[in-house]
């Protein structure tokens, strides 16, 4: 199959509930086989031409100054959003990161070989703001298209888990990017609200503890011992306990 048109085998949108084929995962450390669900319908319509502000990652000398002396990191790309990268080769094992994307524009694939046939998919993804993924070492091939840059991601560093959820954020790490406990979001219509909680990255049907699709006002506590929390289509999550 071509880039355009494929199917998120691990997006859900009108299935509900872990044990039924339906929904998608995420980080840490399994292949697994790809998780069928959440919107197996839906394919995102990516666009394959570049994005001047994604690219590169790389500054001119008076932009790194300025991030300098105002005291900003500059990203540490690992590879870019878009191109077709072989693990071992091109891309090391290891947790990666997307972040600012939009309306599940991003598209992402792990796949067994370079075939481009559907049974080589290993998992996949349509991101609207931030993902993470795990790419095992068994993994042959990496697909990303009209995502941002990817960067690795350091599993033990900290950092200040917040206490409000952007409702179409993607994935949370939990501890880092946020604080568990119970979060609620009010308002949402017609099921097109989704969470998930992970204990991994890998994207794998196995990796998921629980999920749902959400008309109205969903509630949901997030465990110090998940590792993410997805979420895509909901109303703004606001912690409550």
């Amino acid at each position: 199959m071509g880039a355009k048109g494929k199917i998120a085998l691990g997006v859900v949108v009108s299935v509900v509930v872990i044990g039924a084929v339906s929904a998608n995962a995420g980080d840490d450390g399994d292949s697994g086989s790809g998780g069928k669900g959440k919107d197996s319908a839906a394919s995102a319509e990516r666009g394959s031409g570049t994005k001047s502000d994604t690219k590169s990652g790389t500054k001119s000398g008076a932009d790194t100054k300025k991030d300098a002396k105002a005291g900003k990191a500059e990203k540490k790309v690992a590879f870019q959003g878009d191109g077709d990268f072989e693990v071992g080769t091109d891309v090391k094992p290891g947790t990666y990161r997307t972040t600012g994307n939009t309306d599940s524009l991003c598209y992402w694939e792990r796949a067994k070989d370079a075939s481009g046939e559907m049974d080589s998919i290993l998992a996949n993804d349509n991101v609207s703001g931030t993902s993470y993924v795990t790419i095992p070492a068994g993994d042959k091939l990496f697909k990303s298209s009209g995502c941002k840059d990817w960067e690795a991601v350091d599993t033990k560093a900290t950092g200040t888990p917040a206490a409000l959820v952007k409702g179409d954020g993607g994935m949370h790490r939990v501890g880092v990017d946020i604080a568990p406990g119970t979060y609620r979001s009010t308002g949402n219509t017609d099921d097109l609200c989704y969470w998930e909680r992970t204990k991994d990255a890998s994207h794998s049907l196995e990796s998921i503890l629980a999920n749902n699709n959400v008309s109205g006002t969903a509630v949901v506590t997030v465990a110090a011992g998940d590792a993410y929390f997805k979420t895509t289509g909901c109303k703004d999550w606001k912690k409550t306990g």
